[in-house]
């Protein structure tokens, strides 16, 4: 597609002048927020971020391989059955060396076997321990590192496979934003900026990136920009309110103990509405680009169709997606709360009050405000591409295949 088809009418000018106003605040929002002298927790805490981060779990930890399992008596005057591993350390000063570990017992440790890979910590020796008693190592959880690494590889390959080209622009993209999340959303908070701004800036980034590199630059990019755009900051505001209205101050979460005890001062319902938004990003940019686009693929198929009329088909089309989008969104919260729900249920507390608990109320709020988003998205974005698309000359919207599920 051409530019100069775009900017050829008043609605093609208005349109790309309203998307490059709005890639202009993103920019300088990041410019203006991005974080400076040093990031993660010693930046706010002033205290040193390897000890902080690693003390908060567990600490630095180490690779090792498991030799041997056996079951021994566990020391202590109750008699109780304890698992004691043999491992050889795959790192750190001991590189090489083989070390016995006695973990806790056998009902409450977990089922460690030879041939496994481990992580373990180095545990600082008592002064005054009986030599025959200290152990320098503890075994610290299960090695995930190559699975993890082998799961990605699996999906990247299927991406390749299927999608091709565009699937490798996916991948770009996503590696981007994933940059994008740890490099300038989470310094920018831990560094004192709004959660909600923060956030509101990241998603659009995000935004941007990806129709650029699987869209490219047209009107149906275009109109999904503004749409996305146009939902998140509805969804950033009910968030803002709801957040007040249904008192969601997060300091019921871990992440409020941890935070507390670094001294890290933060606003914690700031990051409750932060994780409204980017979590509604996904579901509300797939709405937005799939609208825009079946309005271009009714367009292209008939030419003679008025603004009217293909807001009215192509909202059918965005319709029979919506309830599928909206289960999505909301049982990727169920499913994130699953652990907890299933704590609810066996302690026997009642749906109310397990509704008003902060910890469940929470992901409902989160996913009743992400599917207003949502909703508002599909006549938003088809309407705003409807009336474009019936003002442009038939070029502009030539060239561009529908977007598939």
């Amino acid at each position: 597609m051409k530019a100069d088809s775009i900017a050829s009418t008043p609605a093609g000018r208005a349109l790309v002048g309203a998307v490059v106003l709005l890639l202009a605040a993103t920019v300088v929002g990041l410019i203006a927020f991005w974080p400076t002298g040093g990031s993660g927790l010693s930046s706010v805490s002033g205290t040193e971020s390897s000890t902080g981060a690693s003390q908060a779990f567990g600490g630095s930890s180490l690779p090792a391989t498991v030799d041997s399992s056996s079951i021994v008596r566990c020391q202590g005057p109750v008699a109780q059955e304890c698992r004691q591993i043999r491992v050889t350390l795959g790192g750190g000063p001991d590189n090489g060396q083989s070390t016995t570990i006695t973990m806790g017992p056998t009902a409450s440790s977990p089922a460690v076997s030879a041939g496994d890979d481990i992580r373990v910590v180095h545990v600082a020796t008592t002064p005054g321990a009986e030599p025959d008693k200290v152990q320098p190592y503890q075994f610290a959880d299960f090695d995930r590192h190559s699975s993890l690494i082998w799961l990605a590889v699996g999906f990247a390959l299927l991406v390749l496979v299927l999608a091709r080209w565009r699937g490798l622009l996916a991948l770009v993209g996503l590696g981007l934003s994933l940059l994008l999340v740890v490099k300038f959303l989470i310094p920018a908070i831990l560094a004192g900026s709004s959660p909600v701004l923060v956030s509101l800036i990241s998603a659009l980034s995000v935004m941007f990136l990806m129709l650029a590199l699987t869209s490219g630059v047209g009107i149906q990019s275009l109109a999904a920009a503004l749409g996305i755009a146009a939902s998140l900051l509805l969804a950033s505001l009910l968030g803002l309110i709801y957040v007040h209205v249904a008192h969601l101050n997060g300091y019921t979460s871990e992440l409020s103990t941890l935070l507390t005890n670094f001294n890290v001062h933060v606003s914690l319902e700031g990051i409750v509405i932060a994780g409204m938004v980017i979590g509604a990003l996904g579901v509300i940019a797939d709405m937005a680009v799939t609208q825009a686009s079946a309005v271009m693929a009714l367009r292209r198929t008939n030419p003679s169709l008025s603004a009217r009329e293909l807001y009215r088909e192509a909202f059918v089309v965005g319709r029979d997606h919506l309830s599928a989008t909206i289960n999505t969104l909301v049982l990727a919260y169920v499913g994130a709360s699953l652990p907890l729900l299933l704590v609810i249920h066996s302690a026997a507390v009642t749906t109310g009050d397990a509704i008003n608990t902060q910890d469940i109320a929470e992901p409902i709020v989160a996913s009743l405000v992400g599917s207003i988003g949502l909703l508002a998205s599909v006549p938003l974005t088809t309407g705003l591409a409807a009336v474009l698309a019936a003002r442009m000359p038939p070029e502009a919207v030539r060239g561009h295949a529908a977007h598939a599920h």
